[in-house]
């Protein structure tokens, strides 16, 4: 089963309000993205630490909703 981009940005966001989130489908079939998420509650994490809070926020959707999702992970500047 697909996920719809707009659901990925809205749980994102549901944890990190003030984030910005870019969304975009890789493959154009609704279960391959990238996602670019720039959030200040990343400061002073590593990226392994920064990924696990997104796919936390995820809410165990990885692996089967959303099939793949390369991510990119960033404080502010």
């Amino acid at each position: 089963m697909a996920m719809e981009a707009t659901v990925i940005e809205k749980l994102i966001l549901g944890a990190f309000p003030t984030a910005e989130v870019e969304i975009t489908d890789l493959a154009g079939d609704g279960d391959h993205y990238a996602a670019t998420v720039t959030a200040e509650e990343f400061r002073g994490k590593n990226r392994v630490q920064q990924h696990q809070m997104v796919y936390a926020a995820l809410k165990g959707r990885m692996g089967g909703e959303l099939h793949a999702l390369a991510l990119t992970t960033r404080a502010p500047d």
